[in-house]
């Protein structure tokens, strides 16, 4: 995949025209995987369906940050663009992509609920993705301070992740009473016989992903193509565009979810379940090919070391993460949430000077969601519920499948 720097896509105008092919195939892989998901609950947990769906989802942004970091260790003065893909990815996804999902769920169910504005209230099993967002962004406290990137903390992140996926691998699956609320195709593929139930699954997974692999590449150089052209600048590009692009497919299938109200929840957990992907392997990445690239073209690996500029840019996502996990404690996503995280990401998405302020916004917000939960304003779910599901597997008994009470 030979983008070498985003930017030069800027001079392909003619490959904006692909769009008329690849924009349909991205939305048919999308919708592919995701009821793959659906019908894959019922066979293994939800969590690890989600899991799954990440991956596929989450392969054009692979290719990018691969791309970017190869880049960097030829030419070390690109470093800052893999920190710039890395950080824009997440901070778009929890930024814009969270409050849309609650965005369109609270105008789905507008009519049915009887509150105005309904909060998306998890499943207890969810709990397990909430938690799981801790330990790698403690981790990545520790690459902070040392101020460098190298391929022990990629082994350590990777374990944290192969970690995160036993839990999931040990949870329940959904019970059948459920695949009647499964779309059509979903159902279609639970309900066949035998070794053909797997095997439909797995096709609607196998065929969404090979669509999306062969779509990506395209669809990247037809939307970048046109970014260019309008003169996006390179750092904006890489920071915000092209992570946008990439992410399109889970966003699709979370909207998709999103819309049927009863599907909220797995919307909202196929994100959350994105970001632990991104800060993890995707994050574990960049130095692995960093230091390969940088011992291909100069002989000798070389560790990532960042700047003031990208510990920054770091330090702010981790606040904003630190948050969106913090907000999800209570086991639901309200408005005041959603609105929180959507205005402090247009703020410093529209004024790029303020990173520094927004970053003191988060750690203040932070704040104050831990003085609530220590006055028992709001109620700390999400570490009880995982530790009640670690010991309902070590005891074998059976996992709840159902909201958890408010």
């Amino acid at each position: 995949m030979k983008l070498k720097l985003l930017a030069f896509l800027s001079a392909a105008g003619g490959s904006a025209l692909s769009a008329l092919w690849t924009f349909p195939s991205i939305l048919a892989s999308a919708f592919l995987v995701a009821w793959g998901a659906e019908a894959a609950q019922f066979l293994i947990s939800q969590g690890l369906a989600l899991a799954i769906l990440a991956w596929l989802q989450t392969l054009p942004e692979f290719a990018v940050e691969a791309v970017i970091a190869w880049d960097a260790g030829r030419e070390p003065e690109r470093a800052h663009l893999a920190i710039a893909n890395l950080t824009g990815a997440i901070r778009l996804l929890l930024g814009l992509g969270w409050p849309m999902i609650y965005f369109v769920f609270a105008v789905s169910g507008r009519k049915t609920a009887s509150e105005r504005l309904p909060a998306i209230r998890l499943e207890r099993e969810h709990s397990v993705e909430i938690v799981g967002l801790v330990p790698p962004l403690l981790y990545f406290v520790v690459i902070l301070l040392k101020q460098s990137f190298g391929w022990v903390d990629a082994v350590v992140l990777l374990a944290l992740y192969l970690a995160y996926l036993w839990v999931l691998f040990r949870n329940a699956p959904h019970g059948v009473d459920h695949v009647a609320d499964a779309p059509a195709v979903s159902r279609w593929a639970y309900r066949q016989p035998g070794w053909r139930r797997p095997l439909a699954i797995a096709a609607l997974f196998g065929g969404g992903g090979a669509l999306l692999y062969i779509t990506a590449h395209p669809f990247l150089e037809s939307m970048l193509a046109v970014a260019g052209l309008l003169g996006v600048s390179q750092f904006v590009l890489v920071q915000w565009v092209a992570p946008f692009l990439s992410e399109f497919p889970e966003k699709v299938s979370a909207f998709y979810w999103a819309r049927r109200v009863t599907r909220a929840p797995m919307a909202l957990m196929n994100m959350v379940s994105s970001n632990i992907n991104q800060w993890t392997v995707l994050a574990a990445m960049i130095p692995l090919v960093y230091g390969y690239s940088s011992l291909r073209h100069h002989g000798v690996w070389q560790d990532f070391h960042f700047d003031g500029a990208q510990r920054l840019e770091i330090l702010l996502t981790l606040l904003q993460s630190g948050l969106a996990m913090m907000v999800l404690a209570n086991m639901e996503f309200d408005w005041r949430d959603a609105g929180v995280l959507f205005v402090l990401w247009l703020v410093q998405f529209l004024q790029p000077g303020l990173r520094e302020e927004v970053a003191i916004l988060y750690g203040v917000w932070m704040v104050i969601l831990a003085v609530e939960f220590a006055l028992g304003r709001k109620a700390l779910l999400a570490p009880k519920y995982f530790w009640e599901t670690i010991r309902a597997q070590r005891s074998d008994r059976p996992k709840h499948d159902r909201p958890a009470p408010q």
